[in-house]
């Protein structure tokens, strides 16, 4: 890895790119608030409409209706920043966001119509996150060319090869994220840190555009967690799931398409939680269990970190009790969410240590997982777990 200070003084014209991405950040912040507060007065004076009231599935931890539509807020916080880099800078920046938001559509309005009519199924919006994806290649031309894992490199120089692994690797981010997606504030943070460890690797390279959008992904974020975590007030919903995985996958591709000098394995290491969660669930499901990788279970990582660790005496708390335990779960799982990122924005540029996290990381998270499903938890959580109370 080189450790190389970014090009460039306090010039007038730095300063200036300094504030348009505060702002840009800020916009975010304030449209995805605004949006989300509207949201959340909607389940409260309307609790019927657009609310999840399904207490009974095997991922349902919530205790009263909750509107399931927060990903409007962050959706209309990043087009409001889209549009703030227009106005600053049409050609560089505001166009390349406002296409990647367009292209985006199909998998936001999937999963909002999920959110709103329970009709859409898994594989619908699998689909439209897939021809998102498809768009962006033809739109962007964002694809994966290089990924410095033997045998793959001699594949992805062929366009339709490296189109059907862009469109693959994509859609399952995008899963991904819909899958950890369980309690208050998980998914919605994890996605926060990870694009701020994108913003950090596109400012070490000097590229305005990634860092600008990622910056605004994680204002949008932070508006919709006022609500969001700790009172669960409103939930992301699988249109803000499966928009934020889409996002945060293509930011991730324009940096490598943009910068040669980053890993293609930099990726990889900064989403491999929720990737990681989701191959080894399909593994669980159909391997272990006998089941249909797609059918819902309650044995993810975050569902026994909750009912081993914070879930004693539930049956005496109150709603405001429950709702709290049920937030408590998220930091262990941003916790777990950082011990990738931080290599992550550190090797940016060294696929071998890249690659030595992500199996690492591996490791880690299955001896975790054992340890918990057999009641041998590590003495940290308990700790955190008393301490929490």
């Amino acid at each position: 890895m080189v450790w190389r200070p970014r090009q460039g003084g306090r010039t007038g014209h730095a300063y200036n790119e300094q504030m348009v991405m505060f702002v840009t950040c800020l916009l975010a912040l304030l449209a995805s608030l605004v949006v989300t507060t509207w949201v959340v007065r909607i389940g409260s004076n309307e609790p019927g409409r657009m609310a999840d009231t399904d207490f009974s599935g095997p991922q349902k931890f919530h205790e009263r209706p909750v509107p399931r539509i927060g990903g409007l807020g962050i959706a209309a916080g990043l087009w409001l920043a889209a549009g703030w880099l227009w106005l600053q800078n049409p050609k560089d920046l505001g166009t390349p966001a406002l296409l990647l938001l367009a292209c985006g559509l199909p998998a936001f309005l999937a999963g909002l119509a999920e959110d709103v009519t329970k009709q859409v199924s898994p594989a619908q919006r699998l689909f439209c996150t897939a021809f998102s994806a498809g768009l962006a290649i033809i739109v962007l031309d964002n694809a994966i060319t290089r990924t410095d894992l033997p045998g793959l490199d001699l594949l992805v120089v062929y366009t339709p090869f490296a189109a059907v692994l862009t469109v693959v690797a994509v859609a399952g981010v995008a899963n991904s994220i819909n899958l950890i997606d369980g309690f208050n504030g998980l998914a919605s943070t994890c996605v926060a840190i990870m694009l701020a460890g994108l913003a950090f690797v596109a400012w070490r390279v000097g590229d305005t555009l990634v860092l600008s959008l990622a910056l605004a992904g994680v204002g949008a974020v932070l508006g919709f967690l006022v609500w969001n975590f700790p009172r669960g007030l409103v939930f992301l919903g699988d249109g803000g799931a499966y928009f934020l995985g889409f996002y945060l996958a293509q930011l991730a591709l324009l940096l490598l398409a943009r910068n040669p000098a980053v890993s293609p394995l930099f990726p990889l290491l900064l989403v491999i939680y929720p990737i990681f969660e989701t191959v080894f669930s399909m593994y669980r499901r159909k391997v272990l269990k006998g089941r249909p990788v797609g059918q819902p279970d309650g044995a993810h990582l975050h569902s026994l970190i909750f009912r081993r660790f914070l879930r004693s005496d539930f049956a005496n708390l109150d709603v405001e009790e429950r709702t709290r335990r049920n937030s408590m779960t998220s930091p262990y799982l941003w916790l777990l969410s950082l011990l990738s990122v931080l290599p992550a924005v550190v090797f940016w540029d060294s696929s071998g240590w890249l690659l030595a996290g992500v199996v690492l990381f591996g490791f880690s998270y299955l001896a975790l997982y054992w340890r918990i499903v057999r009641f041998r938890g590590p003495r940290w959580l308990a700790a955190a777990r008393s301490a929490s109370r």
